[in-house]
């Protein structure tokens, strides 16, 4: 008879970085935005479509999950086999939930010093699978955004709205999807807009034209959107 036990251990994360002040300064630093990508992807060429957002004044950050898997089959060679991450599967569910949150209140604890003055403001932004992991991690850690977008993805069924009104505190969701998006599970997307805001959540619902991808107009407006 066998039996599961789990142990905590530590292990190397991976994020990538652009725009701010010179290496982690955070001294002129007005805006972070923290974006988490989707199932298969990896952080470096996720962060390549918020290039244009970048400045000496905001910093876009993208950790990468924390499984890495082979996207090709074995058939083809090493050297051939592209690789993705993945935030969780349904094995082992909550321990992967519980280590994604700690992951990213630490970056943030990193990123953002407690003692650091002026306050930053904090966009948060998850892409497809990306949207549930951000929703986790402001549901259940330590961190309060400004501002949430989640673009193209499923909300965790395990978060209630209400108690998630709660933590946001007022701060604005939007919510993004294409018009031809066939991956995105909220294809009533008002319904699920409807879902937010009887929760009390101020939350918006933008639409661009194309699929399941980002949109660098629709980022842009976004970004030029003051929050408070």
């Amino acid at each position: 008879m066998s039996f599961e036990r789990h142990l905590t251990v530590q292990r190397t994360a991976r994020y990538y970085v652009s725009g701010g002040p010179p290496g982690d300064d955070v001294e002129g630093l007005a805006e972070l935005w923290i974006v988490c990508h989707g199932y298969g992807q990896l952080a470096g060429p996720f962060l390549e479509s918020f290039a244009s957002l970048a400045t000496p004044t905001r910093r876009i950050v993208a950790p990468e999950a924390l499984s890495r898997f082979y996207l090709d089959p074995v058939s083809a060679t090493a050297a051939e086999r592209r690789v993705g991450a993945t935030w969780m599967t349904r094995e082992d569910r909550d321990h992967d939930i519980a280590d994604q949150v700690a992951y990213l209140d630490a970056l943030y604890g990193r990123l953002v010093p407690a003692a650091s003055a002026p306050r930053v403001r904090l966009r948060v932004l998850g892409f497809s699978q990306g949207v549930a992991t951000v929703a986790r991690w402001l549901a259940f850690g330590r961190v309060r955004a400004d501002e949430l977008i989640l673009w193209a993805g499923a909300f965790p069924p395990e978060v209630e709205l209400g108690s998630f009104a709660e933590r946001l505190n007022g701060a604005p969701v939007v919510l993004v999807v294409g018009d031809r998006d066939g991956l995105a599970s909220w294809a009533g997307a008002d319904a699920h807009l409807h879902r937010f805001t009887a929760a009390g959540i101020d939350a918006r619902l933008v639409s661009f034209e194309g699929g399941h991808r980002l949109d660098g107009a629709t980022l842009a407006a976004l970004a030029a959107v003051s929050v408070a």
